[in-house]
């Protein structure tokens, strides 16, 4: 599909028209039976836009026509028009961009959300910025138990590890627990390691490290497992500050033309919160949870897990996958490796061994679950591909959704088995870029062997496999267009046109779309409802500032969503938006 196109759209709609691809007749699978000879009304037209549909047949339009929440009519102005009657709003979007409402394909919201209430040290670039920011939560916090947070950047310290002294020199009477940005680290200060008993005799759990100082004594970071022996001392959430939570997740979702999410790590709590809000009519995006597997427990969780999905019956929200953990992160050395890291004998932790994790794939898949696999390590990559293609040997055909997200790392001899077993590929394109978690923590432990397959998008990408594109938020920017910039430059947003890192994996815009959109609603099996702007779907959609067809790709996080509409009603109205309180 040529860029052209997008600029070429009044040529191109009297063409559609000329070869009769104009919409003259009922669509299919309307909500409103026209009258004789009528064709059905609509309640909403948008006109005069730069509409890219997804569609293959017809991927380019300049109307809709929506009714009852679904798309009448996807073509030319005239052909949108026909739905017109006495009560029908019509909007000129003045060649504002409508593209399908993108798809998250891994984020947390819930706990995303949470963590804005709390001390929030997301994007903070200096450790001075770091220390007032601490300050003045320790201020605000003033009275309740613990101070917590998080979002702090392992770069910020050498080798990702400060002390609990640094944290005791702001906060030295009250518990301090900060989450890392990744998640996969906690830092603590003294007051809060006593609290937690944690001391220089307490032993590593089995999956998770202490950091210590030279002699034997807590420093301050606990890795992977070891967080939780902090966590049970926190003091507990109740279901108020979940599903408050997910309200500030959802809002940040729409702000950014998102209407489409598959939360990667649902507890019990956070399904409660997607059940509490759907019953409310206050879930704002379709969602598909992935259910907290834990491994320790066995088969006995999966008839729980069962129960949760069975009992959800609603349009828009979903608990039919499972997530499961298989490794760690690089920066920490807890992802697990083919080879030792670079200086060390460790190749890091699988944190179940390759036949547990066989047997728990093969029950959840023959349960019926999608199942979502955290795997950054080119061993954790391999193992995991080789328990689903086990389970899909084992157990009987049936379709599957199965979907290995992050990749950080491969052994390219691992590259076509995604789209040789069907399993769809979810990356983090934001994190595709040589930043200071990439230079300073990531290539000196790999080397520059390894490190040509970080985040190998476009090869994955050639091979025909499904690619999905999520943020991973509160990680990092929940913003596709801030992830799509990166992707097809492979530079930090903001930076001017220049070399690419790993340039073979640069990739362009149109796939990039698709694993936004129509790929993302086809991971959470929404495809046939959404996903692309078809006749018959629903109208979930997005209009942008700008088409980004004509935006160098270095410039496209620029552009800003003006309107996100799910089921043809608004959800986000922002600066520029010419669909709410429009004129008949």
């Amino acid at each position: 599909m040529s860029r052209a196109w997008g600029r070429r759209w009044t040529v191109a709609s009297g063409l559609l028209a000329l070869l009769g691809l104009g919409l003259g007749c009922g669509p299919r699978g309307s909500t409103r039976a026209p009258e004789e000879g009528r064709a059905p009304v609509a309640e909403l037209v948008l006109t005069h836009g730069v509409v890219y549909t997804l569609d293959p047949s017809r991927p380019w339009a300049e109307a809709l026509a929506i009714a009852d929440g679904e798309l009448l009519a996807v073509g030319t102005n005239d052909a949108a028009l026909r739905h017109r009657g006495l009560r029908t709003r019509v909007v000129d979007l003045a060649g504002q961009l409508v593209l399908p409402g993108f798809h998250d394909a891994h984020v947390h919201p819930v706990t995303g959300g949470i963590e804005l209430s709390q001390c929030d040290l997301n994007g903070i670039a200096d450790r001075e910025q770091l220390r007032k920011t601490v300050q003045r939560c320790a201020q605000q916090q003033r009275g309740r138990p613990w101070l917590e947070g998080g979002g702090w950047d392992l770069t910020l310290f050498p080798q990702g590890n400060p002390s609990r002294a640094w944290l005791d020199a702001i906060v030295p009477d009250v518990p301090v627990y900060l989450s890392s940005a990744d998640g996969h680290s906690a830092w603590l200060n003294g007051e809060a390691l006593r609290r937690a008993g944690i001391t220089a005799d307490t032993p590593d759990p089995p999956h998770g490290r202490i950091e210590r100082d030279a002699d034997g004594a807590p420093s301050g970071v606990l890795r992977e497992d070891a967080m939780e022996l902090a966590q049970e001392h926190l003091p507990p959430l109740r279901a108020a500050d979940y599903e408050a939570g997910l309200r500030r997740g959802l809002a940040m979702a729409n702000r950014f033309g998102i209407t489409g999410l598959h939360e990667a790590n649902g507890s019990a709590e956070v399904l409660a919160a997607y059940e509490s809000l759907a019953a409310a009519g206050e879930l704002t995006a379709r969602v598909v949870v992935a259910q907290q597997l834990e491994p320790s427990q066995g088969a006995a969780q999966f008839s729980e897990l069962q129960r949760r999905r069975d009992r959800i019956a609603h349009p828009r929200l979903r608990a039919t996958a499972v997530k499961i953990f298989a490794d760690g992160v690089i920066e920490a050395g807890t992802a697990a490796l083919l080879r030792p890291y670079e200086g060390s004998e460790s190749t890091g932790t699988l944190n179940l061994p390759p036949e547990q994790l066989h047997e728990v794939v093969r029950e959840a898949d023959a349960r019926g679950f999608d199942i979502h696999v955290h795997a950054i390590g080119d061993r954790a990559i391999r193992v995991t591909l080789d328990a689903l293609e086990a389970a899909m040997r084992d157990n009987p055909p049936r379709s599957r959704r199965h979907v290995i997200a992050h990749l950080q790392l491969f052994d390219p001899a691992d590259i076509p088995r995604f789209e040789s077993l069907g399993v769809i590929a979810s990356f983090q394109p934001l994190w595709a870029y040589a930043d200071p978690y990439i230079v300073d923590l990531t290539i000196p432990v790999l080397g520059p062997e390894r490190s040509r397959w970080l985040y190998p998008i476009g090869s994955v990408m050639a091979t025909g496999a499904r690619v999905v594109m999520g943020s991973d938020w509160s990680v990092s920017s929940m913003d596709p267009l801030q992830g799509i910039t990166v992707a097809l430059t492979r530079r930090s947003t903001g930076q001017p046109p220049g070399p690419a890192w790993i340039p073979e994996e640069v990739v362009a815009l149109e796939p990039v779309l698709a694993a936004y959109t129509v790929q993302g609603a086809y991971l959470d099996r929404w495809d046939d409802v959404t996903g692309s702007l078809v006749e018959g779907k629903r109208a979930d959609l997005a209009v942008l500032d700008r088409n980004l067809f004509e935006v160098p790709p270095h410039q496209i996080h620029e552009a800003r969503v003006v309107t996100t509409m799910l089921d043809g009603e608004v959800v986000y109205r922002g600066e520029g938006d010419r669909i709410v309180g429009s004129q008949r």
